[in-house]
Formats: C-alpha cells, sequence, structure tokens
C-alpha cells in the first residue's frame, strides 16, 4: 500500500545516491510509523525518509520532504543499511544529564533549605 504523498516520485534530475530497497516486513512496519498517532516526531521523519528513498526520490528530496537536512538523512540512512530499522532509535544517553530527579529531592551536592528557626 503507499500513501497518497509516494504517489509518484520526481523523474527529472540528478540518480538518487541511495536507493533503499525496503523487505515487505520493513515497509509495512514504516507505514504503520507514519500512522501511529503516539510516535516519537524523530521516528516518524525517519521512517518517512526511509520510505521516500524506496519510492526512488534523490537524498536531497527525501531530507526535505522529511524535514531532515541532508547530512542527517545520509546518517539515518547508512544506519538502517548497517543496522536495519533497530538502528533508527536514537542511542542511548543522549542530551543533557537531568539535574532534578524526577522523583524529587534536592540536586546532588547541594544543602536543603533551611527554615529559621
Amino acid at each position: 500500500m503507499l500513501l497518497p504523498w509516494l504517489e509518484s516520485p520526481p523523474m527529472r534530475g540528478r540518480k538518487p545516491s541511495f536507493v533503499i530497497q525496503l523487505p515487505a516486513s520493513d515497509l509495512q512496519e514504516l507505514e504503520h510509523w507514519l500512522r501511529s498517532t503516539n510516535l516519537k516526531q524523530g521516528l516518524a521523519r525517519r521512517g518517512r525518509l526511509l520510505l521516500l528513498l524506496h519510492q526512488r526520490y534523490t537524498l536531497k528530496d527525501a531530507a526535505r520532504s522529511a524535514g531532515l537536512t541532508v547530512r542527517n538523512a545520509r546518517k539515518w540512512a547508512k544506519r538502517y543499511l548497517a543496522q536495519g530499522l533497530q538502528g533508527l532509535a536514537d542511542k542511548p544517553g543522549r542530551g543533557r544529564k537531568p539535574v532534578f530527579s524526577p522523583h524529587g529531592g534536592s540536586p546532588p551536592g547541594q544543602d536543603c533549605l533551611r527554615t529559621a528557626g
């Protein structure tokens, strides 16, 4: 099943630099991702990118349609080719570490507020 925005790839211009042939199971899973309402936005963009590359869009056009830079699109396409759908997930440990515990309490290394008494 093709999604409406994947009907006809552009035919003019350069040949695609990445041609990804998705197996039927991956194709079905990626289409499920795009219909999901509670999937992380990053995964949805990566899934859209792979579907566009499967439809023979150029890397530049697919990246623009998916809302990614060409550099990031190339990274995710290479990671998919190396690791499959599991490679599209964010690696653990990315981003800034939380300062406050989600369970409450004072930040490590700081004293609690004390009332004058």
